[in-house]
């Protein structure tokens, strides 16, 4: 049985880039589970306090009312499209070989409803920002036509916990084939909030009996690693698990470069990506039992990972006293493996010179 929360995370449930992958949303997808989860993709940029998510929203199947409820850090700043190309050159680059307006929708009446903070409707989806406790919530959802099953108010009320803000978004699929969009596939979402660390819920993509399969992008001001030590000697991360996340590896890093920055900054509504910039892929592949945890970044650009459910700043800052010292001077990334590389350039640099002293005493020894 699926889970039901799977959800494009406000910026995790993504459309596929090249591949027929699809999304299903959570909490509220098609009562008779004809929808699944194929891969998630999401771009979160976090830069001077603002955080800005980049999804889109997929699905299979034949279904007539789809939609989905996710947990947010903040109240957004912004909700528009976004780019239109950035997720296809994100992939390409971590994998080199390989009109919105105000839309008016149907207010649950139930005075113990969530307060309806923001509406926008962009393309065939109508997005909904609400402030509220879990119970609030749920019976905002319920007034306004959404499938909750046992399973789905148990995790709303899991993350209302930590947060009272969530963007519930309903597809428009009589509108989507009107547009000649086929198996749900919908228009960017961006959605810009001022927060005080990078947050990423995870555990909303696993679904009962499903493995779960997501690509994550972070664009962050230095490099981001899996490790207190491997950040403070600069240790690339490239290739490393994220501790306590079976199945999660940083798969791919590099700083900004000129090519990529054209390609993202002149995107729609993309304008925003800067160049002295890091981006940073991760990759899951884990059963969704043990996809249990939302993510953040410290401010020495170490990933921490906590309970969802757990408030989304104190993923980070319950932490902080492990994490490294400001004080402390960190190292270039990629250090260890230049002086590596030094010391394998002196020791054979040392064999030569032996061998060259070595002939020099023969011949004069004649």
């Amino acid at each position: 049985m699926m889970k039901r929360f799977a959800i494009p995370l406000l910026a995790l449930a993504f459309f596929v880039l090249q591949t027929q992958s699809a999304f299903a949303c959570g909490g509220l997808v098609a009562p008779n589970g004809a929808v699944r989860l194929s891969r998630a993709t999401t771009f979160v940029a976090w830069h001077n306090g603002i955080e800005r998510y980049l999804t889109a929203f997929t699905y299979q199947g034949d279904v007539t009312n789809l939609g989905w409820i996710v947990p947010l850090p903040a109240v957004p700043l912004k909700i528009e499209e976004g780019g239109a190309w950035t997720l296809q050159r994100l992939n390409l680059e971590a994998h080199p070989f390989n009109q919105f307006g105000l839309v008016r929708l149907q207010a649950a009446s139930n005075a113990s409803s969530a307060q309806v903070l923001e509406q926008v409707k962009i393309e065939a989806l109508n997005i909904t920002v609400l402030r509220g406790s879990g119970q609030e919530v749920l019976n905002w959802a319920t007034g306004n036509g959404f499938f909750l099953n046992d399973d789905t108010r148990g995790h709303l009320l899991a993350y209302a916990k930590g947060s009272p803000i969530f963007m519930a978004a309903k597809f428009d699929t009589t509108a989507a084939r009107a547009r000649h969009q086929i198996a749900g596939d919908g228009a960017p979402i961006l959605i810009t909030m001022r927060t005080a660390h990078l947050w990423v819920p995870l555990e909303v993509l696993a679904i009962d009996d499903q493995q779960v399969q997501a690509d994550l992008y972070l664009l962050t001001d230095q490099p981001v690693n899996t490790s207190n030590l491997g950040a403070m000697v600069g240790q690339s991360p490239v290739g490393t698990a994220v501790p306590g996340a079976p199945g999660f590896q940083l798969a791919f890093q590099e700083k900004m470069n000129p090519n990529l920055y054209h390609d993202l900054s002149t995107d729609r509504n993309m304008g925003w990506v800067w160049q002295n910039s890091w981006l940073t892929y991760l990759n899951l592949n884990a059963p969704a039992s043990v996809v249990t945890y939302d993510l953040g970044i410290d401010q020495s650009g170490v990933i921490r990972l906590a309970p969802f459910g757990t408030p989304p700043m104190a993923v980070v800052d319950g932490q902080t006293p492990h994490a490294i010292p400001s004080w402390l001077p960190k190292m270039p990334i990629g250090t260890p493996q230049m002086l590596l590389g030094l010391v394998a350039l002196l020791s054979v640099a040392s064999s030569l010179l032996l061998i060259f002293r070595a002939r020099t005493r023969s011949r004069l020894s004649r």
